[in-house]
C-alpha cells in the first residue's frame, strides 16, 4: 500500500529576532534519508531526499538560526535499526551532535554498547504513537541505562499518563525528559493535574523538558501554548531545553512549520537573557554532555 509523503522543511527558516548565544543547542530534531531502509510498520514516507542532501539541510538551517549543537531522535520510521542516526552523528561532528535511539523492549543491555561507542546519550518511549520499546521496557532496560550514563526520552500526553507515571519516574535511576511540553490538552489549562505533575517533577529536579513542537498543540502564532511554556519555566529553568522538532514528520492535522518561527517564541516565553541561555547552552550541555 502506497504511503503519504511528509512535506519537505522551509528551505531556509528565519532569521532569529534575538541574540542567539554561542553553543545554542536545538535538542530535538530528526533525520531522514533515502539511503536507509524504512520500517514496515510505519505511517508515512519522509520528504525524498539523499542523505547529504538531508545533512546540508539540517546544516544550513542551523547556520541561519545561529545553532550549532544538535541532538538527533532516531525516528520510528526507521524502526529500530538506528544506523541512520549513528551516521548522523557521525556526519555532523560528535562534539557538537548526539543521538537518542530506540531499542525494543527484548533488547539486551550489551546492545546499549555500540549506541553509546556512537554518540547516542538516552533511548526513547513513545508513548502517542507508539513503537518498539513500552514502559515496563523501560523500567526493565534503566538498570543498564544508568550504568552507561544514559537516560530515557519519553514522548506522552500529560492529560493521559503523567498522573500515573509520576511516582515511577521518580523511582527510576535515570533522568527522564519528556518532549513537546508534555504534549498536554491546550484546552483543559496548565492547572490539569497531568500537566502539574510535569511541573511538579521539573521543581523536584526529576525531570527535564522540550519546549518544542507548539505547532503540534494548536495554530500559528501559537499564542495558546505560551501559558504552558511559562509554567514549564517557573517550575524549573534548569531543566527546560529548546528544539525545532526539524524536519516535522508525521504533522496529521497540523501546518507545516518555520523553524526560525519556533525559535523566535523564546524571547516571549523566557524574557531574561540568561534564561534563554540555560534553555539552549547550558541545560542541554548538561544533559547530553557536551564539554565547554
Amino acid at each position: 500500500m502506497t504511503k503519504p509523503v511528509a512535506l519537505p522543511p522551509f528551505d531556509v527558516p528565519s532569521s532569529p529576532n534575538f541574540e542567539v548565544p554561542p553553543l545554542a543547542c536545538d535538542s530535538h530534531l530528526h533525520m531522514v534519508a533515502d539511503d536507509f531502509p524504512l520500517s514496515l510498520t510505519r505511517v508515512e514516507d519522509p520528504a525524498p531526499g539523499t542523505f547529504e542532501k538531508w545533512v546540508e539541510r539540517l546544516e544550513r538551517h542551523h547556520k541561519q538560526m545561529g545553532l550549532s549543537r544538535r541532538i538527533i531522535v532516531h525516528s520510528i520510521l526507521y524502526g529500530a535499526d538506528n544506523a541512520l542516526t549513528l551516521a548522523s552523528i557521525d556526519a555532523l561532528g560528535r562534539d557538537v551532535t548526539r543521538g537518542i535511539g530506540l531499542v525494543p523492549d527484548d533488547a539486551p543491555a550489551t546492545d546499549l554498547d555500540p549506541l553509546v561507542a556512537g554518540g547516542v546519550v538516552g533511548v526513547r518511549l513513545n508513548y502517542v504513537h507508539g513503537g518498539v520499546l513500552s514502559w515496563s521496557g523501560v523500567q526493565a532496560l534503566a538498570p543498564a541505562l544508568a550504568k552507561r550514563g544514559m537516560h530515557v526520552q519519553m514522548l506522552v500526553h500529560t492529560h493521559q499518563h503523567m498522573v500515573e507515571l509520576a511516582d515511577h519516574i521518580r523511582d527510576l535511576p535515570v533522568p527522564v525528559c519528556f518532549d513537546h511540553m508534555g504534549w498536554p490538552d491546550l484546552s483543559l489549562g496548565p492547572g490539569e493535574p497531568g500537566f502539574q505533575a510535569l511541573c511538579q517533577l521539573l521543581a523536584e529536579g526529576l525531570a527535564w523538558v522540550k519546549l518544542s513542537a507548539p505547532y503540534r498543540l494548536c495554530d500559528a502564532p501559537y499564542k495558546a501554548a505560551a501559558p504552558f511554556a511559562r509554567a514549564l519555566l517557573a517550575a524549573n529553568p534548569e531543566r527546560c531545553l529548546w528544539g525545532s522538532d526539524w524536519p516535522h514528520l508525521m504533522l496529521a492535522d497540523a501546518g507545516l512549520p518555520d523553524a526560525g518561527v519556533l525559535l523566535n517564541l523564546l524571547p516571549d516565553w523566557a524574557p531574561d537573557a540568561a534564561t534563554r541561555m540555560r534553555i539552549l547552552v547550558d541545560n542541554p550541555a548538561q544533559l547530553y554532555g557536551f564539554g565547554a
